[in-house]
């Protein structure tokens, strides 16, 4: 998939459980696990905008885009 998913390092960064993220912007854990790994096939603005306000950061430090011919060229 072309786009990553840096949560896991903002996480990192802020010294935040990802437990404490999904309680703060009032989402399942299960959800915000499926954020993290990259298997969810959408996020709402609103749930960008609480992570964002949450974990102070903007959605370019969250999301990333990767071309599918860099991936291949890696593999």
């Amino acid at each position: 998939m072309p786009i990553i998913v840096n949560l896991d390092l903002l996480l990192a960064k802020k010294k935040m459980r990802s437990k404490d993220l999904a309680e703060a912007i009032g989402i399942t854990e299960q959800n915000l696990s499926i954020l993290k790994t990259g298997k969810a096939k959408a996020l709402r603005f609103s749930t960008l905008e609480a992570i964002c306000k949450v974990l102070q950061c903007q959605p370019s430090d969250l999301l990333e885009f990767v071309s599918e011919e860099f991936l291949k060229e890696r593999t």
